[in-house]
């Protein structure tokens, strides 16, 4: 398997055509999979907010005031949640609208101009298609699609890439009903190759190196229709909640 950074000069904006860009900068082949940075998806789909224009709630100033944070980020996560899972040091974790389990709602002030922050897309399942099928038409070239951004994990340190959107690929490995090298029946081993993906794309892609896209080339895996939620643990399910 091969993991090939590509890299991107430009500022991507609204205006531009993610789709041509990333076809100009990168030699794709049948089956390869891309995982693309959520920032330039949201830059690209306008995504970006001007705090100046936020208008507070009580709300988000009581929080704000309490845990020591701009109370226009509060305001724009509180937007962008279904609820609040736990506050704590200046943290807040909260479940997106989108059902992710994450810190401060994806929001984030990185690598754009001052006084101004990135929300997650919309839908990245529909980002995710959108570029495969205009890769698609443009090249005949039938890959994959992940978009990836950087979550902190529960009972670990650390942060890694996890996949938020996907398009052509089961974002899970089911190995339920094989059997293991002693020949026993697996019975509840899922892998989530989505994320385990966007991880490995993680490590070229950095966060300082201009290369929002990686080309993950010679991964066996199906192309189908599959969807995020896939990922995500039924409420029935989840212990942790």
């Amino acid at each position: 398997m091969q993991i090939l950074p590509v890299h991107i000069e430009k500022e991507i904006t609204p205006d531009d055509n993610l789709s041509k860009i990333i076809i100009n900068s990168a030699d794709i082949d049948d089956g390869d999979i891309l995982v693309i940075a959520q920032k330039v998806i949201s830059k690209q789909e306008g995504r970006i907010v001007d705090l100046s224009s936020v208008k507070t709630s009580l709300l988000s100033e009581g929080i704000s005031s309490q845990y020591n944070k701009d109370p226009r980020i509060v305001e724009l996560i509180l937007s962008e949640s279904k609820r609040i899972v736990r506050m704590k040091s200046g943290l807040i974790i909260v479940e997106t609208n989108h059902g992710f389990i994450c810190a401060n709602a994806g929001i984030d002030e990185s690598n754009v101009a001052d006084g101004f922050a990135t929300l997650l897309p919309l839908n990245s399942d529909k980002s995710a298609e959108l570029i495969r099928n205009k890769i698609l038409d443009e090249t005949g070239k039938n890959i994959a699609i992940i978009i990836a951004d950087t979550f902190g994990r529960p009972f670990r340190m650390g942060q890694t890439n996890c996949a938020i959107g996907i398009s052509g690929l089961n974002p899970i490995l089911d190995y339920s009903g094989t059997l293991d090298s002693f020949d026993r029946i697996l019975r509840v081993t899922a892998i989530a190759i989505a994320d385990e993906l966007s991880a490995a794309a993680e490590l070229v892609m950095e966060k300082t190196k201009k290369s929002p896209v990686v080309i993950i080339r010679n991964y066996s895996y199906d192309l189908m229709d599959k969807s995020i939620d896939d990922l995500i643990r039924p409420e029935n399910e989840d212990l942790f909640k």
